[in-house]
């Protein structure tokens, strides 16, 4: 099997202090996350930003500052942005990261329930603007599946032109609204890709170290952290990103995956 690519999703834009106070907020907390990932073995930081209160924003110059500070402590890892933001923002908003021409993003391919009122907003028309900015700016989209009809959005901008293969999908599962997060989930999921794509798999609160165990037995990659779930086992919250990476590591080396340097990552997916 080919290397294990870790993600690490350090902060999110719905978790908060209040559930788990090691959430970052701040650049310098930011950074001290980030670092706490890449150290345990990931090779991909997935990258939200806040203010310095911990509202969530798409803010171009805060993106800027957070990847400038990464980079400086690690300056060898992939930092993924997020264009997802949070509920309610527009796609112009979202968007401004992209201004950055970072190596990799997300683009979320589909609408769907968040939970309680809240409805993660990406419309055709939107999955189009993305897939257009990200090519024009030369960025290779992360492919964000919350379900089977997602994958499908996809592929028919990839007929359209719109995205260059082999495509490289999060399939993220166990989200309020949308799919579970079973294995059988998981292998339907894959098995409506593309033979040549590359993937990850996301699993969202409890379901994220078993979802992992399966992605990993699967050949395919594993992202976790504080965006998806903040403990390390039931009543225990995490310390910081890396307990959560080094936890998938010890998976992995029961599992037999070796896991990937960020140069194995950019070899994998073609950066």
């Amino acid at each position: 099997m080919k290397k294990l690519i870790i993600t690490a999703a350090i902060s999110g834009a719905e978790v908060t202090k209040e559930m788990n106070p090691a959430v970052p907020y701040t650049i310098e907390e930011i950074v001290k996350e980030a670092k706490s990932a890449h150290d345990a073995g990931a090779a991909v930081i997935h990258l939200h930003v806040r203010w310095d209160d911990g509202t969530p924003t798409q803010d171009k110059g805060r993106f800027k500052e957070a990847m400038e500070a990464i980079k400086a402590v690690c300056p060898e890892v992939i930092i993924l942005p997020s264009t997802g933001g949070a509920v309610g923002m527009s796609a112009e908003e979202r968007l401004q990261p992209i201004d950055l021409k970072p190596e990799i993003a997300t683009l979320d391919c589909g609408t769907c329930n968040f939970g309680g009122d809240d409805i993660f907003v990406n419309t055709e028309k939107m999955n189009i603007q993305f897939a257009k900015k990200m090519k024009e700016m030369g960025v290779k989209p992360e492919l964000e599946v919350f379900e089977k009809g997602m994958i499908d959005n996809a592929l028919k901008l990839y007929k359209k032109g719109l995205l260059d293969g082999p495509l490289h999908f999060n399939i993220v599962l166990g989200v309020n609204g949308a799919m579970s997060a079973t294995p059988r989930d998981l292998v339907y999921m894959v098995e409506s890709l593309p033979k040549d794509s590359t993937w990850c798999a996301t699993g969202i609160g409890k379901n994220e170290f078993d979802l992992a165990a399966v992605a990993m037995v699967m050949g395919g990659n594993v992202r976790v952290g504080f965006e998806d779930n903040l403990y390390l086992e039931k009543g225990i919250l995490a310390k910081n990103n890396g307990e959560l990476v080094e936890k998938v590591v010890q998976l992995a080396n029961i599992l037999k995956r070796d896991i990937a340097t960020p140069a194995d990552a950019r070899r994998i997916l073609g950066l």
